[in-house]
């Protein structure tokens, strides 16, 4: 009998130990479970359980020639998460489904423009978004509206496009980032694997590079954005030609000289991009994604929408030299569709901090392009 009572109460402990061992887990973030452990759940009504923190890293791959390479595959890539070799779980040439936003200004500053931007609405639909993809329309000037929620319907892209007004003469473009950021993360992200494709998250940018007004900071929009795996790409329009050779006004609201440091370093530290971004909470992206790129292979100068697609792996397009704006367009579509997705599980790697990303390719002579990284922030005690 004793022993019957013994063997019966056993489960009931351990459960018990299970549940308050799961209360005591508080994540903010994704976090991952050691290899060959099960997910744990809370028993009863209540269910607990952790998911895996994917990234997917869109990879750019060009010849000498700068013509788009599309005759790899997935063992010629080899890619590291800080330095540690990870597993590529999801491997794609162009053909994942983009969620697209289309955020384009509206200030009456480019209004002369505007015949040439709503000639592009059938370029973003045919060339961008793809049979099976989806769209929403922003426009912003002083205000940001959201002109079309995201839809299959090709015509109704096009539409919103073709009739875009101008507005006032501000230009609240961080803000305007913000809203678009937000809208693609609330958009299903079905978990990619080997056999079954992902959607990817992709923001395309017609505007100037200053902001005016903005009450976000652009570093606060490039973490979430790396966060929700988002690609950013922009069209610099053509009449701020100044402005994309100088400094812009208000690019992250940066106070000190480039590749410097804000404050002094605590004492007896050495001051490194990852200890500063620690201090500032969720950390100056902005610089982080600087010195990544230039720690890699190039320069990267203090204009806002270099910094905005450098830091997400896509590509900025001025449009004042050789290309006007649908050129610019029709060739942003053609990466998109030429372009290696490669997804992965952080592992081997501390779950907090900068997380720097390298992709190399077993090819000699050919130029890769991918995301050089993404923050992920102390969990909240």
């Amino acid at each position: 009998m004793s022993g019957r009572c013994a063997f019966g109460i056993l489960p009931g402990i351990l459960a018990l130990l299970a549940t308050a061992a799961l209360s005591g887990q508080s994540p903010s973030g994704p976090i991952t479970p050691a290899p060959g452990t099960a997910v744990q759940q809370a028993p009863g009504q209540t269910k607990i359980s952790t998911r895996v923190a994917l990234v997917n890293t869109p990879v750019t791959v060009r010849n000498s020639k700068g013509e788009m390479v599309d005759n790899l595959e997935a063992k010629d890539f080899h890619i590291t998460d800080n330095g540690v070799p990870q597993s590529v779980l999801h491997f794609d040439l162009g053909s994942d489904p983009l969620s697209l936003v289309i955020l384009v200004e509206t200030s009456s500053r480019i209004e002369p423009l505007l015949p040439e931007i709503r000639k592009t609405g059938i370029i973003f639909t045919e060339d961008v978004m793809g049979a099976d993809g989806e769209a929403a329309v922003v426009g912003f000037n002083d205000s940001v509206d959201k002109l079309a929620d995201f839809t299959k319907d090709h015509d109704a892209i096009q539409s919103t496009i073709n009739k875009l007004k101008g507005g006032t003469d501000g230009s609240k473009l961080f803000d305007a980032m913000a809203v678009g950021v937000e809208m693609l993360s609330g958009r299903p992200q079905p978990q990619p694997t080997a056999d079954s494709p992902g959607r990817r998250r992709v923001m395309v940018i017609v505007s100037e590079a200053t902001d005016v007004g903005s009450e976000t900071r652009l570093g606060a929009v490039l973490r979430q954005a790396q966060l929700a795996n988002i690609t950013i790409y922009s069209v610099g329009i053509s009449t701020t030609a100044a402005e994309l050779k100088a400094k812009p006004k208000d690019a992250g609201h940066q106070s000190q000289p480039e590749g410097t440091f804000p404050v002094p370093p605590v004492p007896g530290s050495v001051q490194t991009p990852t200890a500063e971004q620690n201090r500032e909470g969720y950390g100056n992206i902005v610089n982080l994604i600087k010195w990544a790129v230039t720690n890699v292979k190039n320069k990267i100068t203090d204009h806002a929408l270099e910094i905005a697609t450098a830091g997400t792996g896509g590509e900025h397009i001025p449009t004042f030299k050789d290309k006007n704006i649908e050129k610019a367009v029709d060739e942003i579509g053609g990466e998109l569709h030429s372009q290696y997705s490669l997804t992965y599980a952080p592992a081997g790697t501390s779950q907090t901090g900068y997380h720097e990303i390298k992709v190399q390719v077993d090819k000699k002579e050919l130029k890769v392009r991918a995301r050089p990284g993404y923050y992920l922030a102390p969990p909240e005690s």
